[in-house]
């Protein structure tokens, strides 16, 4: 008996639209990443990029449960002295809501070369519109 291992050259890649409204960030990222991993088809290989393309609508009406819509903030270093940068939930959600998704799913997903190419088949819009009808994609509930 053999085991099948994926090749990422023969797979077929599908498109998949998240809507975001009303449903947590977490729980929008969850359903990304896995999908962007290739985690929800059986022949799943975790040495292989066999994961779809994934595009999330409304952003902008993504939920945080609880005081996290306060609390929660951003933080990054420039790597100058003085330099670490501070921006709040609530401030990146008026400034760019698409951002809070991406590095909701950046943190869920392998930091490999996997990973990366896995990432760049996210696609994220802040409102309802997003160019990417011609591919068909299907909705996930």
């Amino acid at each position: 008996m053999k085991t099948y291992m994926a090749n990422a050259e023969k797979l077929e890649r599908k498109w998949f639209i998240i809507d975001a409204a009303g449903i947590p960030v977490g729980r929008v990222s969850v359903m990304a990443a896995d999908i962007l991993r290739g985690k929800n088809k059986p022949e799943f290989t975790p040495n292989a990029d066999c994961g779809d393309f994934v595009i999330v609508i409304n952003a902008e009406k993504a939920i945080l449960t609880g005081k996290k819509a306060e609390q929660k903030v951003y933080r990054h270093h420039t790597g100058w002295v003085g330099g670490l940068k501070e921006i709040g939930y609530k401030a990146l959600m008026a400034k760019s809501p698409e951002t809070v998704i991406e590095k909701a799913v950046k943190g869920m997903i392998p930091d490999t070369t996997i990973g990366r190419s896995a990432f760049l088949r996210l696609k994220v819009y802040a409102g309802a519109e997003h160019p990417h009808a011609a591919q068909k994609p299907e909705l996930v509930k």
